[in-house]
């Protein structure tokens, strides 16, 4: 589900291609496996639809979102673009102003993630909220052909951290999205690192979603000054949460009309995220019924000590449960 003015885009792109949206640079597909769409700031994947899920209009080219499946724009709030069902991801209807980040998609939160700010290099710690990766900007280092789809390698265009250099790998085709965080050490004392891939999957009703993968998993419940629990069965969404389980099973997210598999890589964190009915000032709650965040992370509960020399990788994998 994305603003109506990138789907545009993509309508008018055949093959790949560079352009401009929300005054950021953006890297496109629309290929017979499917679509993709990447924001050069901070390496951010903003959209994917495999071929399996759109289906040509007559005249139009191969795997368009006809009306039946990308479904009519829908109207937010009060001078926000619409939004257009279709594709795993979601991304606001009103991004903010440059330099701020767009929220959807899937962020990547380095080398910290929330409070846990190991890696902050900051005299009174009070680097920007998630680490600057999110907001910095990437180069395209190569783009090439994988599993009858597509690999992108980005890496940030200056120099975020001392010690640390991150690098992502963006795979999609057909059947699946694939994305890793890795960091490497080039520096000479160990660093203490979290992070997240923030993903914003696009869901009918965040309300009316049900979690699974996760039952007896134990979790600090932030929204209960991180009180630890133990969950109890599936997880039903019903309102606002922010929970991190400690964790690494395969996740499966329903929202009645589709099944999909959240599987982690380098991660004891399965953070799992709605702001509920109060929604960031960027985001009306109309749009805010149409996600939910499942992210592959490391935390408080499994933070990472890389020394010199080594590297770390965060990866999530996305998959319809009836593909996998």
């Amino acid at each position: 589900m994305i603003p109506q003015s990138l789907r545009a885009l993509l309508d008018e792109t055949d093959g790949r291609r560079e352009c401009e949206w929300a005054d950021r640079r953006v890297w496109l597909a629309r290929e017979a496996w499917g679509e993709l769409a990447v924001c050069l700031q901070g390496a951010q994947v903003l959209h994917f639809l495999p071929a399996s899920e759109a289906t040509p209009a007559e005249g139009s080219p191969p795997y368009a979102p006809t009306p039946a499946r990308a479904g009519t724009p829908e109207v937010m709030g009060e001078g926000e673009e619409a939004l257009v069902p279709g594709g795993w991801l979601w991304v606001t209807p009103t991004p903010q102003a440059l330099p701020g980040a767009i929220r959807g998609g899937i962020p990547l939160c380095w080398p910290w993630f929330a409070d846990e700010r190991g890696a902050d290099e900051s005299p009174d710690r009070s680097g920007p909220m998630h680490g600057p990766a999110r907001k910095a900007q990437w180069r395209l280092d190569a783009v090439d052909e994988h599993e009858g789809g597509v690999e992108l390698h980005l890496s940030p265009a200056e120099r975020l951290h001392s010690q640390l250099v991150p690098r992502a790998v963006i795979q999609a085709n057909a059947r699946r999205l694939h994305v890793e965080l890795i960091t490497e050490h080039v520096g000479e004392t160990p660093v203490k690192l979290s992070g997240a891939l923030h993903s914003y999957l696009a869901v009918a009703d965040s309300f009316a979603c049900r979690l699974t993968g996760l039952a007896g998993a134990r979790y600090l419940d932030k929204l209960a000054g991180f009180a630890e629990r133990e969950q109890q069965g599936e997880l039903a969404v019903r309102g606002g949460l922010d929970r991190i389980y400690h964790s690494n099973a395969e996740v499966v997210l329903d929202d009645g009309n589709r099944r999909l598999r959240v599987a982690r890589q380098g991660s004891d964190s399965a953070v799992v995220w709605h702001p509920g009915e109060a929604p960031p000032d960027d985001t009306s709650p109309a749009a805010a019924r149409r996600f939910l965040c499942v992210e592959s992370a490391n935390t408080r509960l499994d933070p990472v000590w890389l020394v010199p020399g080594a590297q770390h990788l965060l990866g999530t994998t996305l998959s319809c449960e009836a593909d996998s």
